[in-house]
Parts: C-alpha cells; sequence; structure tokens
C-alpha cells in the first residue's frame, strides 16, 4: 500500500524556512562526531536512530572527561575545594540546561531521564492527593509508554479515570474529541510535543488552552522536540515537561523535569534520603524546596555537565537551522520513500509540521527483517512498535521501520536509505 504524495505545502514550508536562514553544514558538523567515521559492514555508517539514542559530540565528551580528571567530587556536601568546584559546575550546568528550555534554574529537576520525570510527577500527584476517585487523567493514543503507563498506574491507584484523545488517519490528534474529553473532572492532561513514531508536531496551545479553562495541569514530553526544535516552556504554557539528555546529544542518566515554580512548590518529593533534607530527627523530616527537594541521593554530576555542553553546542549552532535542515531531510525521505510500491508512511499529514522522522511499514516484510537487510548496508534505524504499541494497533500493524535525522545528517544518508528500501522487497520476493 502506496501513502499519498508529499505535500507541496511542507516541503515549500521546508524550502521557505532554510533559505532565510544561514545554511548548516553537515559535513562540518560530522566531523565533530567520531562515530560518524566508523564502518559498518563494510559500509560507511549512516545513522538514522537519533530518535532511540543521538549521537554525542567532542565537547559532550570532553566536557564530562574533564571535570571526572580535574573536579570529580560528591556536591553541595564538602568543604575541601574540589567539592566546591564540583558544585559550581554542577549548578552552572542547571542554570544553561534551564536557559535552554527557557526555564529559571530553581524550575528544573535533574532525573535520570523523562521516564523517571514522569513516574516522579504521577506519583508525587498521587502522594500529594491531588488525584481522587471520579477524576479524569486525559492523555493521547500516540504517547510512548513512558507517558501513558505512569497514568494507568496513578489511575489504578486513585480510582481516577484514564482517558485518550485519538488520533485520525493522518497522525494529528482528534482535537474535536480533545475539547469533548477534557471538561471538569479532568485533572491531568499529559501528551507528547511529537510523536516518537509519526515525528508530527502536536498543536500545544490548543491543548493548554483546553486544560486551563478547566483547571487541569498540563504534563508535556518534549523527548523529540528539544533537540529538535527551538523550545520555550514557560511561552508554551505547559506546568510541567520533561526530556532526556541522550536524546539531545547528552550523556545517559540525565534528563530535566521543569515546572512552574508554584506546581512544584505544591508537590511532595517521590524519592527520599540524603540530599534533599533541611532537619531530620528519629521520627520526621523536613525537605528543601525544590528543585533539590525532588533530587534524593547521589546527584548525577559528571551526566549533568555533558548535558550542559550539549545544549551549548545545540545553541551554538542555532535551533531554527538546526529545525530548517532536518525539515529538509524529512521532506527529502517522504519524496522518496512514497514513490516506493509497498511502502505505507505512518503519519503521513498533509501539511503538518514535523522533524526529520519517519516510521514505515513494508507489505509482506517484517520490520525486522527489514532492518537488518538495512543493517547490512551500513544503516542504522530503529524497528519495532517504539514504546508505542498502542500507537502501532491503531494502524493495525506491530512494528514499523523508524528513520529519524539529528543536525548531522545529510542528503546522503537519506538517498542511501531510499535506494536501500526500495531493494527490500524485492530481496525477500514480497
Amino acid at each position: 500500500m502506496t501513502s499519498t504524495p508529499a505535500s507541496p505545502t511542507l516541503a515549500a514550508a521546508a524550502a521557505s524556512t532554510a533559505s532565510a536562514l544561514p545554511a548548516l553544514d553537515p559535513e562540518a558538523i560530522r566531523a565533530d562526531f567520531p562515530i560518524l567515521a566508523e564502518q559498518v559492514n563494510g559500509h560507511p555508517l549512516a545513522y538514522l536512530d537519533s530518535a532511540a539514542t543521538s549521537q554525542k559530540p567532542l565537547a559532550v565528551l570532553d566536557a564530562e572527561r574533564d571535570f571526572l580528571t580535574h573536579a570529580n567530587a560528591a556536591v553541595h556536601r564538602g568543604a575541601h575545594t574540589l567539592a566546591a568546584e564540583a558544585t559550581e559546575l554542577f549548578e552552572d550546568a542547571r542554570a544553561t540546561v534551564a536557559g535552554f528550555v527557557g526555564a529559571e534554574p530553581e524550575q528544573l529537576v535533574w532525573t535520570s531521564g523523562a521516564t523517571m520525570g514522569l513516574n516522579l510527577v504521577a506519583y508525587s500527584l498521587g502522594n500529594a492527593g491531588l488525584i481522587r476517585p471520579g477524576d479524569e487523567i486525559v492523555t493521547t493514543a500516540i504517547e510512548h509508554h513512558a507517558n501513558l503507563i505512569p497514568w494507568q498506574e496513578l489511575a489504578g491507584r486513585t480510582g481516577a479515570t484514564l482517558r485518550h484523545i485519538p488520533a485520525r488517519d493522518d497522525g494529528t490528534l482528534d482535537m474535536d474529541a480533545a475539547a469533548a474529553l477534557i471538561g471538569e473532572r479532568t485533572r491531568v492532561v499529559a501528551f507528547t510535543h511529537v510523536s516518537n513514531v509519526l515525528g508530527i508536531v502536536n498543536p500545544v496551545a490548543e491543548l493548554v488552552a483546553l486544560a486551563r479553562a478547566v483547571g487541569a495541569l498540563t504534563v508535556l514530553d518534549a523527548c523529540q522536540s528539544a533537540p529538535h526544535l527551538p523550545l520555550d516552556l514557560p511561552a508554551l504554557g505547559v506546568d510541567l515537561a520533561v526530556f532526556s539528555g541522550h536524546k539531545m546529544l547528552g550523556p545517559y542518566g540525565v534528563g530535566g523535569l521543569y515546572g512552574r515554580s508554584d506546581v512544584l512548590e505544591a508537590l511532595p518529593p517521590f524519592l527520599t534520603g540524603g540530599s534533599m533534607i533541611t532537619t531530620v530527627t528519629l521520627d520526621r523530616a523536613e525537605y528543601l524546596p525544590p528543585p533539590q527537594r525532588f533530587e534524593a541521593g547521589t546527584q548525577p554530576v559528571g551526566p549533568a555537565i555533558g548535558l550542559a555542553a550539549a545544549v551549548r553546542y545545540l545553541d551554538g549552532i542555532g535551533l531554527e537551522r538546526i529545525h530548517a535542515h532536518e525539515s529538509m531531510l524529512a521532506s527529502r525521505m517522504h519524496d522518496g520513500l512514497v514513490g516506493i510500491p509497498g511502502i505505507r508512511l505512518l503519519g503521513d499529514a498533509v501539511g503538518a509540521e514535523r522533524v526529520g522522522l519517519w516510521s514505515f511499514d513494508v507489505d509482506g516484510v517484517h520490520a525486522h527483517d527489514a532492518g537488518q537487510y538495512l543493517d547490512a548496508l551500513g544503516i542504522a534505524v530503529r524497528v519495532g512498535h517504539h514504546c508505542a504499541a498502542p500507537l502501532h494497533a491503531r494502524y493495525g500493524v506491530t512494528a514499523s521501520v523508524r528513520a529519524s535525522t539529528a543536525l548531522y545528517n545529510t542528503t546522503d544518508d537519506i538517498d542511501r536509505l531510499v535506494e536501500a528500501v526500495a531493494g527490500i522487497r524485492p530481496y525477500f520476493g514480497a
């Protein structure tokens, strides 16, 4: 089954945006990423799996290594010189990453990643008694499991009802249904900024307006937008948001939870222990204000410093230029894939704003087999349900192939992918 032709509007918009900005030179950028010079199965690596995890530039590797070799110490608790230096670097990293998303330092909680951030919010809301029997939690049918299962669990613990905004056939959210679902019993509206399967940028302003009208909190999954779009979380109006370091050129094991100050102050801690207290007796404890209230235990000092280096790198290139470049790649990928018999693109919404990501089904060939065929040619893609099984069920498939771009991808990467995909069905006799 073949998808519909590309939207002239999308292609034109990508071209217009790109022409208005200084050209991004992906070849020069690639020199900062040593892994991209690797050979895979005798072929140059075409890395098209950045939606799963991004590659890391030398600036990030060097920042974390420099900390570990010159200033490694536990933060916030030592009186010696290294501890003071480590604490300063750690809090400078917080200010840098917070500024990257338009926030103040005290509005950024360090987490191990977006999954922890979403679980922190869900458990804290439940522990605060803010979700009760009869309340409703609204999410969408296109969410990553990390923005679905914590809400399932919260609903189960509290007696609340979980409801879902459906997706249309083209992958866009049904906003008429959203307006009907979000009502006086809604306490939380949790949704992704950009689908990790579809690549479509969702209408944040409309969803925030619907939630605000009924006094509901909004929780944004920004994992697939933070590395690809200019991001100002306070300007978007969301109450809480999460993002993951390893998807935005940073290290593993670190991410951020943004929260409006009054919202964070109203939430109790999720984890307890050291670092997040003011006084402790044998019978009770008192907690620090946010963000430290939510940072129990040993902090991710090196990874946080690495993430700060990553956002400085992204800022140095410019998110507008990155988005324009990746939009061009998305358009080129679409135009190539759509012409291949037996390739069905998921979420081929005409005129929708998107990042450089497409998932597709290969008629007659399982996604895992397709992925192995591409890997043999040095092309790295994602296969499976991408932690979004309900969305794949919506399209009648159990798995898909996902190709996702980043600032370091070239038109040659896309052309190699398209040429290789054209060979999948003939190779398997489909």
